[in-house]
């Protein structure tokens, strides 16, 4: 299989440390300028899912007096995931040979030149490109407690779900861990960022408990236009977010990102449909969640799919997210309040289990490792969806226990009242 994906550069990292002496005097490959100039515009594209798309979705859909609360969550998530990044993050999840979690070798950069690489791309780069994910992960478990819970408690959740969650799987599936070396088939994050994400948002929204009115007599969005816009912005990042990871200006990444507009596109028309049966008119807002779930379901698969598999991907997503959004708040009677789990979280893991399918070379895809079929593949999945499931559930409810113990976790009745934008911020989205 000709891909090249974040699982191959973990393998590369875990090799080089394990035979450092002997490649000591091996000439690393030359910089390839173009690759280079492709990650960079990668790496904004996925800055800009985050910010301003993620923050324009979802502030379109909470009441107006949490406007300015969610958007300064993203921004805030954004600020401190990058620090972390730099100091421990990127370490424990691209470094050192261990299986489970990386080493602190390269702690805040310092032992990593200007000059350094990883493959043909400065490991500058790669550091910022993998610091955009690091950002938009955590930022998606904003979804699920928006209008009720402390700005304290989002800070100390986040940053520490970035250390104890999100880094140990980054390794296990893109650094070079046991997850790679089985060769879990992982383009793009649907183990690492959207099953991650999705498991601790539902458990972080059950803890947290419902908001007033749940689910029967909740305010409608109040700007489904914002949240339209944040929607194409998050498709349009999303180029960067599956096809950037290629690490390649190739015909690889030019595969990922049809895959993934089709995928897309195809969700968002299933969504309609489903919507036009149901309730005699389809919906902008149910359109736009419609092609997220495609994007979410497509990005595991991207890259080792062709562009049928992304239609599949894409149908499939939109029917069992749809079903999944009814299925946590109304038999679960989970408030996940803006369907991370059920988009997010079903979407990634889906698009996990199908790529074993989907990346036969027989329906179009890019074929197996060696020594690996349809079926070997499918189980490798499995465990990987049920591992990073496992982890990320149990290690969320233990944080979710150590904020609740320190900060707090839910904003006090009077701050859910006024609304969390005066209340935990001074400031209002809509002056009069």
């Amino acid at each position: 299989m000709r891909v090249r994906t974040l699982a191959r550069v973990g393998a590369l990292i875990a090799g080089l440390a394990l035979a450092a002496p002997a490649l000591a005097q091996t000439p690393a490959p030359a910089i390839d300028h173009g690759d280079t100039a492709w990650m960079l515009s990668a790496t904004a594209l996925v800055l800009f899912m985050t910010l301003p798309g993620l923050a324009l979705f979802y502030a379109g859909l909470v009441r107006s007096k949490n406007v300015l609360s969610v958007m300064t969550h993203c921004v805030a998530i954004a600020c401190l995931a990058s620090v972390l990044w730099l100091l421990v993050g990127y370490s424990l999840s691209f470094s050192g040979s261990n299986p489970l979690i990386g080493d602190l070798a390269k702690f805040g950069l310092v032992s990593v030149g200007r000059d350094a690489q990883i493959g043909v791309l400065p490991e500058s780069v790669f550091f910022a490109f993998q610091m955009t994910f690091a950002i938009i992960t955590p930022a998606l478990i904003v979804g699920a407690f928006v209008e009720r819970i402390k700005f304290s408690a989002v800070l100390m959740f986040s940053g520490l779900w970035l250390i104890v969650v999100y880094a140990p799987v980054c390794h296990w599936v893109w650094g070079g861990g046991w997850l790679a070396r089985l060769h879990v088939m992982d383009y793009a994050g649907g183990l690492v960022v959207h099953a991650t994400a999705g498991v601790s948002a539902l458990l972080v929204a059950w803890r947290l408990g419902p908001r007033d009115g749940f689910p029967r007599d909740l305010s409608p969005p109040h700007n489904p236009g914002m949240t339209m816009m944040g929607a194409g912005m998050l498709w349009v990042g999303w180029y960067g977010f599956n096809a950037g990871s290629a690490l390649a200006a190739d015909g690889n990444a030019g595969a990922a990102l049809i895959a993934t507009h089709l995928s897309a596109a195809t969700a968002g028309l299933v969504w309609a449909v489903i919507e036009w049966k149901r309730f005699g008119r389809p919906s902008m807002v149910g359109l736009v969640t419609g092609v997220v779930a495609g994007l979410a379901t497509v990005t595991p698969a991207s890259g080792f799919v062709g562009p049928l598999g992304g239609v599949v991907l894409g149908a499939a997503g939109s029917l069992v997210c749809y079903q999944a959004v009814d299925f946590v708040k109304h038999r679960m009677k989970v408030d996940d309040s803006l369907d991370v789990f059920a988009v997010h979280g079903i979407g990634g893991i889906l698009g996990t289990l199908l790529v074993a399918v989907l990346a036969s070379t027989g329906l179009g895809g890019a074929g197996y490792a060696d020594g690996v079929n349809m079926g070997s593949q499918a189980v490798t999945q499995v465990i990987g969806v049920v591992a990073v499931c496992a982890w990320s559930g149990i290690a969320t409810l233990a944080l979710v226990f150590v904020v609740r113990r320190t900060v707090g976790l839910r904003a006090g009745d009077d701050a859910v009242d006024e609304g969390l934008d005066m209340s935990a911020h001074g400031e209002r989205a809509y002056n009069p």
